[in-house]
């Protein structure tokens, strides 16, 4: 028996059935695909960046 796996549209939050018939999976559609590709290319998602330094310039370590 088998169960059905479900996930969410990163992009809209649709519910998308995990099948090889759902040719976007995860998104919903074609169209949320595009728009999360779009976001990537114009640099809209970002990993935050911990800075080794200060605003002084002293390294972290350093730090009173």
């Amino acid at each position: 028996m088998s169960t059905l796996h479900t996930v969410r549209c990163p992009q809209c939050g649709k519910t998308v059935e995990w099948t090889p018939a759902s040719a976007f999976r995860p998104f919903c559609s074609k169209r949320c695909k595009e728009i999360d590709l779009g976001a990537w290319a114009s640099e809209s998602y970002r990993i935050p960046v911990v800075d080794d330094e200060n605003e002084d310039g002293t390294p972290t370590e350093e730090r009173d």
